[in-house]
């Protein structure tokens, strides 16, 4: 590729709680058709992807990949934090002789109740960030280290937040508030909904083949469902935070408030020591025993694990629950949508949400596995913001 091509690349930082993904993305060339309804989505070409896992552990790993899945590099050694990683991968792209990048895309689980529009990076959103901190405690901190380590790596590149609940910004009162006092709603106690980005990648992939009526259904470590009228979303599971909804890895999902009351009371339980149960010894890992990985957990259902079984059931039917609520919401489902690392690859996952919804009309026609493209969406929110600026 010629090097005026690689000025205009952008690197895309997906972080998680334990590892770091990224891709590296050009502008498509040919005849440069970026339509709505272009069902491929390839607007976006990608250069290579990849992931650092394991951070904070021992065993971790940096992996890259050229777009058609060999393995340009592998190394295995120890990560201390996402801005090591980061710190690896820009040695890498340097020695791959990519260009330095001409923009960063990060992905923001949650920018709290002002930041639900993606955007340019400044001082100002950088503070707003900051002061949103308590309504994302596990997810803000880490955010802001690997921007302020990727400015300092990048720095005379734009920077440009994408947040996971700017999608759900269309949710109706209904939906979005709680029955608690108004009060709460006006100070940011509000349903914000997460997965934003995967949702708009598949509206984006199914272009003018998506229907009126849809549900879409992340399933992964961290797992949602979406329920969308014309493309729009009107309801999702997740709410104030990514712990709430179905049953996930090790997130809890909704409870009986008065389950958090009786383990303030019974076992005085503070709001630090509920996160941690919360968000990492609950959900799969709290009906088996501490696994949470959903292969593992299928092999151990095969044996004859009764625990293993009993999460993935319990997994499958909330999930088809939800599923169901929606229909009724939106009077009829004309598609369901499943996709992230379970509703991908697990053919029994998929089965197990699926029966017992034909009373829907849900034959196979109408149900799809997408792949989601949560990295080539970040690229093209950076594009269009970096082209706003110029124009």
């Amino acid at each position: 590729m010629h090097n005026d091509a690689h000025e205009e690349t952008i690197l895309v930082l997906n972080s998680g709680s334990s590892s770091l993904k990224f891709g590296l993305f050009a502008p498509k060339g040919g005849d440069g058709n970026d339509s709505a309804s272009d069902s491929s989505g390839d607007d976006e070409a990608l250069l290579l992807s990849g992931a650092a896992e394991g951070i904070g552990r021992d065993d971790g790993s940096l992996r890259i990949r050229a777009p058609d899945g060999r393995v340009l590099l592998q190394r295995t050694h120890a990560l201390e934090s996402q801005t090591d990683a980061l710190q690896k991968l820009s040695q890498v792209l340097a020695q791959q002789h990519h260009a330095r990048p001409a923009a960063i895309g990060h992905r923001i689980v949650h920018g709290g109740p002002h930041l639900r529009v993606h955007q340019r990076i400044t001082d100002d959103v950088r503070r707003q960030l900051h002061d949103a901190l308590h309504f994302a405690p596990l997810h803000i901190p880490p955010a802001l280290a690997l921007i302020d380590e990727a400015v300092q790596i990048f720095g005379d590149a734009p920077h440009f937040a994408c947040f996971d609940t700017a999608f759900h910004a269309t949710l109706p009162p209904r939906a979005a508030q709680f029955a608690l006092p108004h009060r709460y709603a006006q100070t940011g106690v509000i349903r914000y909904g997460f997965h934003g980005l995967s949702y708009e990648s598949l509206v984006r992939q199914l272009g003018a083949a998506l229907p009126p009526r849809a549900v879409f259904a992340h399933l992964g470590n961290g797992s949602s469902v979406c329920a969308l009228r014309d493309g729009r979303s009107v309801d999702t599971s997740m709410g104030l935070t990514p712990t709430g909804g179905i049953p996930m890895g090790t997130r809890s999902g909704d409870l009986d408030p008065g389950v958090l009351l009786y383990l303030m009371r019974a076992e005085r339980l503070d709001a630090d020591a509920l996160e941690t149960l919360l968000n990492r010894h609950s959900g799969l890992a709290g009906y088996a025993d501490g696994e949470s990985d959903m292969q593992a957990l299928e092999k151990r259902a095969a044996a004859g694990d009764a625990q293993a079984s009993l999460a993935l059931d319990a997994f499958a039917s909330a999930v088809r629950k939800t599923i169901g609520g929606y229909a009724a919401l939106l009077g009829g489902i004309d598609l369901l949508v499943l996709t992230g690392g379970i509703g991908e690859n697990s053919e029994q996952i998929r089965r197990l949400v699926c029966d017992g919804l034909e009373f829907l009309g849900l034959p196979a026609r109408k149900v799809r596995v997408l792949h989601t493209e949560e990295e080539k969406q970040i690229a093209r929110h950076c594009r269009a913001l970096m082209q706003s600026v110029v124009s």
